[in-house]
């Protein structure tokens, strides 16, 4: 198709300067939880120089997505799931094993995480099944979504890495719920939810267990499993209402802090800026999660609408478990905070997912309703 000036006017650049600002900030945040004192001297771990570099392939995978008609993706959605699949099988044979988890596959010199992958894959899957359903979904209808998206969350659950694997389920949930439920499925979850999910307890690992039990009792395990959130709090707390100042933070650059990169990155930046630090970055992410809303309210088909729904719960269930588990009032579930926490997979694939988004806003004036 010849290149139309109004894609460029129909780009939602809203969304585009809130990433380059979450990502700005992220990498700002990285470059203070890359430090740590030693006397009077500051050393520097280069975790943001890193993620500069994830950022720009991250960038290139942005635009390239938004280049061809978002149509085209419904075509590799199956592909795309079942070659994921085959990734995390190979990921639990012979991937690489870090703090006793299996979650990546050496290539080279770098270290690729297929899970990442498969979230797209199963927004890209759910969202065509789902553009095809005119009316609510019945049990037929869910149970053959979950046929598809529950192996692979279950692959990445016993690598074991429980908070993409959950990520992965609250997508595909979410996306169910904006499709809509038939009155008898919806009433029937609603009464069986409450009674099944308890159960799941008796699935977890017992580290996992010992993660939920220190969320109301952060003292019974305060060198363990209750030290990320006993420190956490107190980084947070001593932040008060202006902070301490850029690369001032006691908590982060004496290293009292765990994960101050990744996990608990924003830990170190309530401790820098403070409450009201804290409240401008969440009112960013506010901003940042409407103009996926927006978009998927004016898509003008139904894929693309998914589409953008789907972005949008894969980042709202991870900035609200994220800053959840940060502030102590949900279980620490490994659940990294979209742009401002470190990691190259993640990177991209946040990226990528914005990159969709901005895809569909540019080409909705090309379809009728429906």
């Amino acid at each position: 198709m010849p290149f139309d000036r109004r894609f460029i006017l129909s780009v939602n650049w809203s969304l585009v300067a809130l990433t380059a600002m979450l990502f700005g900030v992220g990498v700002l945040n990285l470059y203070s939880a890359s430090g740590f004192r030693m006397g009077d001297e500051l050393s520097m771990q280069p975790f943001y120089n890193r993620q500069l570099i994830w950022g720009l392939a991250g960038l290139g995978c942005m635009l390239a997505m938004v280049v061809f008609d978002y149509k085209y993706l419904a075509a590799i959605a199956w592909p795309l799931v079942i070659s994921t699949s085959v990734l995390l099988v190979l990921v639990l044979v012979m991937g690489k094993t870090v703090g006793g988890a299996k979650r990546w596959l050496p290539i080279g010199g770098f270290a690729f995480q297929p899970s990442e992958v498969a979230k797209i894959a199963l927004l890209l899957l759910a969202a065509k099944i789902l553009s095809k359903r005119s009316e609510r979904l019945g049990w037929l209808d869910l149970a053959g979504i979950l046929a598809v998206s529950l192996p692979v969350a279950l692959l990445i659950i016993v690598e074991p890495d429980l908070g993409t694997g959950l990520n992965v389920l609250l997508l595909v949930a979410g996306l169910i719920l904006y499709r809509g439920l038939t009155g008898p499925v919806f009433k029937t979850l609603a009464i069986a939810g409450p009674i099944l999910i308890p159960c799941g307890w008796f699935f977890l690992k017992p580290y996992q267990k010992g993660r939920i039990l220190t969320l109301f009792d952060p003292q019974r395990d305060p060198l363990g499993a209750g030290y990320h959130i006993i420190q956490s709090q107190i980084a947070i707390g001593s932040g008060q209402m202006w902070g301490k100042g850029f690369l001032e933070g006691t908590q982060s650059q004496l290293r009292y802090l765990p994960e101050k990169h990744t996990d608990f990155a924003v830990a170190v930046f309530a401790e820098e800026w403070g409450f009201m630090g804290g409240i401008a970055l969440l009112t960013l992410f506010c901003l940042f999660l409407l103009q996926f809303y927006v978009t998927a309210k004016n898509a003008k088909d139904r894929f693309g609408s998914y589409l953008a729904a789907g972005v949008f719960f894969y980042f709202f269930w991870q900035i609200l478990i994220n800053m959840g588990m940060v502030l102590g009032i949900m279980p620490v579930v490994g659940i990294p905070l979209p742009f401002i926490s470190y990691g190259g997979s993640a990177t991209i694939v946040n990226f990528t997912l914005v990159g969709i988004v901005v895809n569909v806003s540019m080409r909705r004036y090309l379809f009728k309703k429906g």
